[in-house]
């Protein structure tokens, strides 16, 4: 029978899609989003005798108790760490005794099969869930009411993150972390807080830690790093290597620059041109003595 139950538990789950239409206000799953999310954090008033609050505000199964948020909706009991979600599906097995102890008439959106149970009294859950869940559970509805744990604070924080400024799933656990020191103390509630927070969306979409002024990481075992030299001497050309001529084009045409040379090379290189004009001025001077002797 407990097997069939939860059974009928999954299928809930399953149908809770089609009647998305037909609700008026909802509550964001994981990865599914049925009817109406919260628009802003919720009025929440502690139900006397119990550790439990209620929103009276909204007309929704809603509850807050020992540092998660709590919902009835659609046959199923959902739990969430924010106050929009998301949500996260309970089995009938791990609902915490203090919620199943909550009465009828702090249900605002009462399933139908809650008709003709006394409002001052918890549902009867034994008679809906069957005989092996209650006997799974014996004894939830009976308890010391002078043992009663006082009511856990309220995330008074999650009050400027409305609307636009909710935040993604990933930045929830951190704010949680810097504004919401209080631990569950119910052993079904710290079950179901480590797995919230655990939850792949919580890890999975987080932004990389990226350290500035890190120390480098140490070089694994083996591992030789290059010998670098920046003012290290040149290596010498092999045998036979040329270097290309990597002056520009222009230099070709430059007028040689003349060298100085001795006085014995300076006279040896005497122009043509110039002795032939010595042997020229010598030829006149023969003419001219010829003619004085004639």
């Amino acid at each position: 029978m407990l097997k069939l139950k939860r059974a009928f538990f999954v299928l809930g789950l399953l149908l809770s899609s089609f009647a998305e239409a037909d609700i008026q206000v909802g509550f964001g799953l994981p990865g599914v989003n049925i009817g109406i999310n919260l628009p802003t954090y919720p009025y929440l008033v502690p139900i006397p005798g119990y550790p439990v609050y209620y929103a009276p505000q909204i007309q929704a199964n809603f509850f807050f108790y020992d540092g998660l948020y709590w919902v009835y909706q659609y046959d199923t009991w959902y739990a969430a760490s924010w106050y929009n979600g998301p949500w996260w599906p309970v089995s009938p097995d791990q609902v915490p005794l203090y919620i199943l102890r909550v009465p009828v008439q702090y249900y605002l959106q009462p399933p139908s099969y809650f008709i003709g149970w006394q409002p001052y009294a918890a549902p009867h859950w034994g008679q809906h869930w069957g005989r092996d869940w209650e006997l799974h559970r014996r004894g939830w509805d009976r308890w010391d009411r002078h043992t009663t744990p006082a009511p856990a604070p309220l995330p008074a924080y999650q009050r400027q993150y409305s609307r636009d400024r909710y935040p993604q799933q990933w930045q929830q656990q951190q704010l949680q972390q810097q504004h919401y020191r209080y631990q569950p103390h119910d052993p079904e509630v710290q079950q179901r807080y480590r797995a919230v927070q655990q939850a792949p969306g919580q890890q999975g979409n987080r932004q990389p830690n990226i350290q500035q002024n890190a120390m480098p990481q140490r070089a694994p075992e083996g591992y030789r790093q290059p010998n670098i030299q920046q003012n290290a001497m040149p290596q010498r050309a092999p045998e036979g290597y040329r270097q290309p001529n990597t002056q520009p084009q222009y230099q070709q045409n430059v007028m040689p620059v003349p060298q100085q040379r001795s006085q014995g090379q300076q006279s040896r290189d005497v122009p043509r041109d110039h002795n032939r004009e010595q042997d020229q001025q010598k030829g006149r001077e023969q003419e001219q003595d010829q003619h004085r002797n004639d």
